[in-house]
Order: structure tokens, then C-alpha cells, then sequence
């Protein structure tokens, strides 16, 4: 499976949190031939590579699987459905975007609903957008019909936007760049590091439930105890609505290695270590502040102790919605400089963290 294929397949499927298993599936995929695997209750993948020795400072590297989706709430009488999120949503972006819903037979398609204008009042234009008044339309007139279709109260809802590649511009388009580009990113390191000489061993963690809390990465560091870990993230680039000053995460600017966000300050000496490393090996980075976001870092540089984080990431326009762009050269450029920590580092470094 070449990388571009990786991403496709990643994007497409179909895994809001709790319900991870379509992503899981193709990273045990990917990496069968140079890995072997572990999963916890929660759906958390451990990969562990096979050139491991066992005895070396351990670097996790993680991204998370989960998406940010819906599940069904309720059956309206009139067949429609009531739904809540799963993650974080601009609720203005939802009317009239296609959906796709689980049942035991496949996954059905479906619309957010939206009031045409003709049955709006001017206070309903200009007024925002409840979940209160959103439902999911699938074409049914009566709960019986729901009922007939298979679909149930707690079935998960995904956004349904196939992905799309442009070779002429390089770019992607598609749902849940946050953070399947972050998950293609791992696997793509481990499997590089097959060919590398490196003082340290990894481990590949696809972990769950970020969106809703960082739930999975919670149970992933009680089993696991890396010396050291880094995110691997899609995170919302702000090149089309920031001043130019206050850009830090501009598409086809490389990687977006952060300082702080709303939850996290950043390893100090592990950012500097990152970012002197990519200006080594000619990858280009982007040093962010950011005032709101939050990622599995968060919950990383406490556990266990204490356990040197950076994040790394990918920058993805109009994250959080049905709708993505972000640029391949970046996805690469997020690949080099990991391989590339993955091959300065060592037991030394790392204590210096």
C-alpha cells in the first residue's frame, strides 16, 4: 500500500470516537509485515516494530484515531433523527451536510436537516444553529421505517465526504485529516525506521477517544511507559482569516510544532531539541502559541511521572468540519523531521529533556 493510498483509506473510513475499529483495522494492515500488535479495552492499538530490542528508552509516537461525529439520539415519530455530537462542531456548518449511519447491515446515508428559507423568519436567519433543532432526514416518513432500515438509538454517525487528491496541486481533500494525517504519519515513520540505524526503541500508539476528552491516551499511558512521546496531530491552520503576523499554522508551511495551547505547555527543551533538528535536515516548521485547542499532550507530559511531549502537526483548513484541505508536502515534511528525531535521539538526550 503506497502512503498516498494509506491516506485515502484512512480518511475514508468510517471511526468517531468509541467506534475506532475501521482505522484500527488498516494500521494492523499496514505495519503486519514489520509489527507486531496489542490492543487494550478502550481500542487503543499498540504497534510494536520487530527491530525493538527491548532494552532501550522507549519513544512513543502517537495520533489519534477518532474522528469528530454524531450518534443517534432519538427517533422522531416522523422518521427524522435527533442526534448529539461527538466532539467539538461549529453548528452553523452542519445544515445540509451528508451523513452516513451505522446499522448491523451497513451504513446508511443521510442529511443534517435545514429549514428552507421559505419557512424561516427573518429571526430564525439571523439567529444561530441549535443541535436542538437539527435532525438527521434518511428518507423515512415514520420511526417504523427507521426501524425497518436497522437503525438504532446509539448507532454512530460519520460525515460522508469521500476523499479526494489533486496531483497537479498537491492537495487533499476530505473528512477527518484531524487526525488521520497524523495516524498515516506514524505508520509511515515505523515503517521507514525498518532501514534506519537508530539508540532508541518505539512504539506506534493509535489511540482513541481524543476528540471527547482524551480518554484513550489515559488508559495508554498506564500500560505503557515511554521515556519520551510525540503527537503526531492535524491541526486548524488559520492562514485564511488571521493576519498575516498571527499566521502559525499556514498550509504548505511544514510542520506546526507547538509551544502551548489551552491544555499543554510543550517540553521546553524538547521543542528547542525538535526545532533545531528540522532546520538540520531542511524541513520547514512553524513555531505556534495557541490560545485555545488541545490535544493528547495534554494528559502525556503529567503521566507516569512526567514524560517529555512535543506536538507535531499537520496544518488542516476548516478542521472540524465535513470539508478539509491540507497540502502532501506537509504530511511529508511531518514524516522526515519524526524520522529524523527518531534518529538523533538517544537515552542521553532524552534525560536532558
Amino acid at each position: 500500500m503506497e502512503f498516498l493510498q494509506l491516506i485515502e483509506k484512512l480518511s475514508n473510513a468510517r471511526g468517531v470516537s468509541g467506534f475506532e475499529d475501521e482505522v484500527v483495522e488498516i494500521a494492523r494492515e499496514y505495519a503486519r509485515d514489520f509489527a507486531t500488535f496489542e490492543e487494550d479495552s478502550m481500542r487503543n492499538l499498540y504497534i510494536f516494530p520487530k527491530y525493538n530490542r527491548g532494552n532501550r528508552p522507549l519513544l512513543m509516537l502517537d495520533a489519534h484515531a477518532d474522528e469528530v461525529g454524531f450518534m443517534v439520539h432519538a427517533i422522531k415519530p416522523d422518521g427524522t433523527l435527533r442526534f448529539v455530537n461527538l466532539g467539538t462542531w461549529n453548528e452553523k456548518s452542519l445544515p445540509s451536510s451528508r451523513v452516513q449511519i451505522y446499522t448491523e447491515n451497513g451504513y446508511i446515508p443521510g442529511v443534517i436537516s435545514a429549514t428552507p428559507p421559505h419557512f424561516m423568519t427573518e429571526a430564525q436567519r439571523m439567529s444561530g444553529v441549535t443541535y436542538a433543532e437539527l435532525s438527521i432526514d434518511v428518507g423515512a416518513t415514520s420511526a417504523k421505517e427507521v426501524a425497518a432500515l436497522g437503525i438504532k438509538v446509539g448507532a454512530p454517525v460519520v460525515p460522508l465526504a469521500p476523499f479526494e487528491y489533486n496531483a497537479g496541486t498537491g492537495l487533499l481533500y476530505g473528512k477527518a485529516f484531524d487526525d488521520r494525517l497524523g495516524v498515516a504519519t506514524v505508520l509511515e515513520i515505523l515503517r521507514l525506521l525498518q532501514h534506519e540505524d537508530i539508540n532508541i526503541d518505539v512504539v506506534g500508539v493509535i489511540s482513541s477517544q481524543e476528540e471527547v476528552g482524551l480518554r484513550g491516551i489515559k488508559a495508554v499511558m498506564a500500560n505503557i511507559k515511554p521515556s519520551a512521546a510525540i503527537c503526531f496531530e492535524g491541526c486548524p491552520a488559520d492562514d485564511t482569516f488571521t493576519p498575516d503576523y498571527l499566521v502559525q499554522d499556514r498550509l504548505r508551511g511544514g510542520v506546526m510544532i507547538r509551544h502551548m495551547d489551552s491544555t499543554v505547555i510543550c517540553t521546553p527543551r524538547f521543542v528547542a531539541f525538535s526545532e533545531k533538528t528540522a532546520e538540520e535536515c531542511g524541513v520547514k516548521v512553524q513555531m505556534a502559541v495557541r490560545t485555545g485547542g488541545g490535544n493528547n499532550g495534554a494528559y502525556i507530559v503529567f503521566a507516569n511521572g512526567g514524560t517529555p511531549v512535543i506536538v507535531a502537526g499537520v496544518p488542516v483548513r476548516y478542521i472540524h468540519t465535513f470539508h478539509c484541505y491540507a497540502a502532501l508536502e506537509d504530511v511529508e515534511s511531518n514524516v522526515k523531521l519524526g524520522l529524523e528525531l527518531c534518529k538523533k535521539l538517544n537515552g542521553d538526550i532524552i534525560k536532558g529533556f
